[in-house]
């Protein structure tokens, strides 16, 4: 995962709260992480040569950096595992993702990387030490990381984005977004969801993730007292 909103980088989420915003098993969880796996093989097959090497949202890596990154993912075990921490040892957490999808990069081609999407696309494994929820962060951000500077679109479903916001929310360390959301209430437009406190930032639940994720949204579609802030420095 990458986070590039303002410059910074850096309870199951399955099942949330019937009360705010309803229930996911795990096989409807998994059923969305498969559908944006899908989803996001055809936006890479329709995509034209050059754009392979197109800068996505996260600052330094290509479309296919990321989009080897995502499929990578249902291919790590315990052993891939320790391997990365072994050639990343000293380094942070954000520092050696960075250097591991462009090392993933370099060795995929456009047609390798499509050959694992229809090989793995389907995989309900996930990295160790992570969880089920992961998988879906992956696919439903990085989508968006490669479609948008490409002017292109995806919408994300509103139920498989709430899941993710609600696990993003979590890893707000992770993301640099931590101060943000403590300083905010964020209300979804487009399913029941809302969290936090202070000025609102209001709008359709993708676009919350990608706040969350510490990622710039859409700002025609997001609106609140507390839109403001997102120009604010972290």
């Amino acid at each position: 995962m990458c986070t590039i909103f303002r410059g910074q980088r850096g309870k199951s989420c399955t099942n949330p709260s019937p009360g705010r915003g309803g229930t996911v098993d795990k096989a409807t969880l998994w059923r969305h992480i498969h559908a944006e796996r899908a989803a996001l093989a055809t936006t890479l097959a329709e995509l034209d040569d050059g754009d392979w090497s197109h800068d996505t949202l996260c600052p330094g890596w290509t479309v296919l950096d990321v989009a080897a990154h995502v499929i990578s993912t249902p291919q790590i075990g315990w052993r891939q595992l320790a391997e990365m921490t072994m050639r990343n040892l000293g380094r942070s957490y954000n520092t050696m993702i960075f250097r591991e999808v462009k090392r993933l990069g370099a060795e995929q081609t456009a047609g390798s990387v499509l050959s694992d999407f229809a090989t793995f696309s389907s995989s309900t494994h996930h990295v160790p030490t992570t969880t089920t929820v992961e998988p879906l962060i992956d696919a439903l951000l990085h989508h968006q990381d490669i479609v948008r500077p490409l002017g292109r679109s995806r919408a994300m479903d509103p139920e498989a984005a709430l899941v993710a916001t609600e696990r993003v929310r979590l890893l707000a360390p992770l993301m640099g977004t931590s101060r943000l959301l403590r300083s905010v209430r964020m209300e979804a437009t487009d399913i029941t969801w809302s969290r936090g406190r202070g000025p609102t930032i209001r709008g359709p639940i993708q676009e919350l993730l990608m706040i969350a994720s510490g990622r710039q949204p859409d700002l025609s579609l997001v609106e609140g007292d507390g839109r403001a802030l997102l120009d604010q420095p972290g």
